[in-house]
């Protein structure tokens, strides 16, 4: 059984075939990522393996199902790169709806501390041997309120870690459990009232822009926002005027919506032709991060240990994998067959 395992990074590496050599699947690996001029290289696997910033659109699901790929496997819990639509009838698509949201929750806590406690300003000043305070006031995360859109596992974990630094916590959900400690509200309560905004939703039609510049307006002046979840549930330059207004008191990105020829990369030798990119993380008040939030051991483990699971459900079991994302069901993550038959 060969896989085709595209954007291939140094950490990829060992959990994959580990798990690969144990599940008796071949990966071959390569650097570069999957689109339609480099979906030729799958020719003659019996699957793809790809990341969120893969470009899976219909041309490239008829050129890998031409090459008789009979499996689209996502190493990530976001699938909006993938046409599943187009797929269907195809393609059989698979995702890993959750390796790791321990630490998805622990980066965004972190940004949030090294902002409002200028931890990355006073680390770049004692390089320097300089030993200042000037400048390095921040605030107690004690008592401030919290809003939280979206709370599946990653959403409920940084709530659990935001009351434990005594913060008031309200949140967002478009389907909120019947019985909860957390306090449920509308996103323009969650705007007005919050001191700290923290997106944890999936990105689709819905949530596209959803903190938007009538959004911004909105929001208490001195409002920090934290994007660990999809880059494109922020318009970009609302944000970047935001701050210029001194609306927004600082941003925490672990994603962008343009992220894809970008993070990942070592560009330090190139010039950022993203001038909004480039505009946002020279303001003082801006954190970015390469999308690394998910990046720790145990989440690296899950990821490979799920992805060939994934696999081996579809090729063997009757082909039934419980983490197929179904077109045909109507609402993709939840399958009306319950798993108990092949999507198609």
């Amino acid at each position: 059984m060969k896989t085709a395992f595209f954007d291939t990074k140094p950490y990829d590496k060992p959990a994959f075939e580990l798990y690969g050599k144990e599940k008796g699947i071949e990966f071959k690996f390569f650097e570069t990522k999957l689109n339609a001029d480099t979906a030729q290289l799958a020719d003659g696997c019996d699957a793809v393996c790809v990341l969120v910033n893969a470009t899976v659109a219909a041309e490239v699901v008829d050129t890998l199902y031409g090459y008789g790929i009979k499996l689209i496997a996502l190493r990530s819990a976001g699938y909006n790169n993938v046409d599943v639509k187009h797929a269907y009838g195809k393609i059989h698509v698979v995702h890993v709806p959750a390796y790791s949201p321990n630490s998805v929750a622990e980066h965004a806590m972190a940004l949030l501390l090294t902002s409002v406690r200028r931890i990355h300003k006073a680390y770049n000043r004692t390089k320097d041997f300089n030993f200042s305070l000037n400048g390095l006031t921040g605030f107690n995360l004690h008592g401030k309120t919290v809003g939280i859109i979206g709370t599946g596992k990653i959403g409920k974990i940084f709530a659990d870690i935001c009351g434990g630094f005594g913060m008031n916590v309200i949140a967002y959900d478009k389907f909120p459990p019947q019985e909860s400690k957390i306090k449920y509200t509308s996103p323009d309560e969650i705007f007005e009232k919050s001191d700290i905004i923290s997106l944890h939703c999936p990105l689709n039609s819905e949530t596209r822009h959803m903190i938007d510049k009538a959004a911004v307006e909105k929001m208490k002046k001195g409002v920090v926002i934290i994007n660990t979840s999809r880059g494109a549930l922020i318009d970009a330059e609302a944000l970047l005027e935001g701050i210029k207004q001194r609306k927004v008191g600082a941003a925490c990105l672990d994603v962008y919506e343009e992220e894809s020829d970008i993070f990942f990369e070592d560009l330090s030798g190139h010039i950022m032709n993203d001038d909004l990119l480039a505009r946002l993380i020279s303001m003082p008040n801006v954190i970015v991060t390469s999308h690394q939030a998910f990046l720790t051991e145990e989440a690296l483990d899950n990821i490979a240990a799920t992805t060939v699971n994934n696999i081996i459900s579809c090729f063997e079991n009757d082909g039934i994998c419980e983490n197929e994302l179904c077109y045909r069901c109507g609402n993709i993550e939840e399958c009306k067959k319950d798993r108990k038959e092949r999507c198609f």
